[in-house]
């Protein structure tokens, strides 16, 4: 994807405020002098069985990005491939109303859609949200010496994968719970913060798809800093290191740390490794915050009911992710 976007035209729309150049999580158009628009879309295959929480988990995957650029969701549109030979009409009745109940919940209106037939199943959303244009959250935010906070634990991909192979049906409860959690209350705490302490949130980014040390990657080139991730700080989904003790592993991993060019100390678990590296599905908010800021902010984080773990820093030095101890 990234050979293929170098080849576009830069855009030097003056309304343009933030586009795809570091990798940001969704795009930041200036509308008026108060206003600028948060606009991203996300869609993808079932990752549980059950239509409804599918729906559910895409929704709040896609609303997500929203809420990492410091915006406000107003409305979505649901994007659809759907078989329709091979499933009844009711499994995408449910798949949408699971994908409604995340899009009011976090407080924005659905606007329609639009569906193709297709051998595959995939479900999203388009979303719009709202941000001041002197108020969005970016990868390039980083400062050296900022602390990381995560807001969720790691491990979905791991988890999902030891499910498909009817494994550690245990904890598939808690998997689509996190998965299904909005970051919606993560962001308003932050902002919550950073409104009463100017300047107290730098870059701020959500944990997908690269995982926690790909996603780290895109804001240490941005930010043009160092990222040093403590591994005995990462946080583990219930399963996620039994099933990579188990043998587990998705096939992102790997790729992952060559996409980050991820340095790992010696003497360091893998299974953690493979945490840091783990694909997440809808993951949690991965939070740059000044040091003297982060007791603030992970009391606030806690008094909203989401995970405030310290998980590393950013430092001066060329840009590059390190996992140590």
């Amino acid at each position: 994807m990234e050979e293929a976007l170098k080849k576009l035209p830069r855009t030097t729309d003056p309304r343009l405020l933030l586009g795809h150049a570091h990798a940001d999580d969704a795009g930041i158009v200036a509308l008026t002098d108060e206003i600028a628009l948060v606009q991203t879309v996300d869609f993808f295959t079932p990752v549980v069985d059950e239509p409804r929480d599918f729906g559910r988990v895409a929704a709040a995957n896609a609303l997500s990005d929203v809420f990492a650029m410091g915006g406000r969701a107003v409305s979505a549109l649901n994007i659809v491939c759907f078989p329709d030979s091979l499933l009844e009409p009711g499994v995408l009745g449910e798949i949408l109303a699971g994908g409604q109940d995340k899009i009011l919940e976090a407080g924005a209106v659905l606007a329609g859609g639009h569906s193709v037939s297709d051998n595959e199943l995939k479900y999203g959303l388009a979303v719009t949200g709202v941000v001041h244009p002197e108020r969005f959250w970016h990868n390039a935010g980083g400062r050296s010496g900022d602390v990381l906070v995560l807001t969720k634990p790691l491990g979905t991909g791991l988890v999902s994968t030891a499910l498909k192979k009817g494994k550690l049906k245990e904890h598939e409860a808690t998997l689509i719970a996190t998965m299904a959690a909005l970051n919606a209350a993560a962001a308003h705490a932050a902002r919550s913060l950073d409104d009463e302490r100017p300047g107290a949130i730098g870059a701020v980014t959500d944990i997908t798809g690269y995982g926690l040390v790909g996603h780290v990657s895109e804001l240490a080139r941005a930010s043009e800093l160092r990222v040093s991730l403590s591994a005995s700080s990462l946080p583990a989904l219930d399963g996620a290191l039994e099933a990579s003790r188990k043998g587990f592993h998705t096939r992102g991993e790997e790729p992952n740390a060559v996409y980050a060019g991820l340095e790992t100390a010696e003497g360091i678990d893998k299974h953690v490794r493979s945490l840091a590296l783990d694909p997440q599905t809808s993951g949690g908010l991965l939070l740059c915050v000044r040091q003297e800021d982060v007791e603030a902010l992970r009391t606030r984080l806690l008094d909203a009911g989401t995970g405030a773990w310290v998980v590393g820093s950013l430092s001066d030095g060329p840009a590059a992710v390190v996992l140590g101890e």
